[in-house]
């Protein structure tokens, strides 16, 4: 059976230290095992590191690293003709910011370093800079849709 309408979205609560509900979107994706506290732990450490390695607010830092990261073109596959192609489409904003939340924390676990705030840290100070894996892989995915490019009027 269909369903009639979308899911509701469940309003997130603002993270106690910034206020913010975007902190509280990227806690959720750090979290593992519904163990919140420890992933707000690991967030605000990192954040300290943050300012601590780089002179500046830790915070503003992390809202850097997180635009560097966010992509505005995705390549997305249609099978046309019994062939697949990969058509390169807008993403949704609510989608850009997902995708970079993602890749900002795998990429900074699969990191080397002590713990995760560590690496945390690490991977949010070079992808402000406009280095680090997070920022290639979103230098990939837009290279890929510039290469696919002749496919877009395939466009669903």
């Amino acid at each position: 059976m269909m369903r009639k309408q979308a899911a509701k979205k469940l309003p997130l609560a603002p993270d106690p230290r910034f206020n913010d509900k975007l902190v509280t979107r990227f806690v959720n994706n750090v979290m593992e095992q519904g163990k919140k506290s420890i992933a707000y732990k690991i967030f605000y450490d990192a954040v300290d590191k943050v300012s601590q390695m780089t002179g500046e607010n830790g915070y503003e830092v992390w809202r850097k690293a997180l635009n560097n990261v966010t992509p505005a073109v995705e390549v997305r596959s249609r099978r046309i003709g019994g062939a697949t192609f990969q058509i390169p489409a807008e993403v949704r904003p609510d989608r850009k910011v997902s995708l970079s939340i993602k890749w900002l924390v795998r990429f900074a676990g699969e990191r080397n370093g002590k713990s995760m705030a560590d690496k945390l840290a690490n991977e949010i100070v070079a992808a402000s800079k406009g280095e680090g894996a997070a920022f290639k892989k979103k230098e990939d995915t837009h290279r890929m849709a510039e290469a696919n490019k002749a496919f877009s009027h395939f466009r669903v």
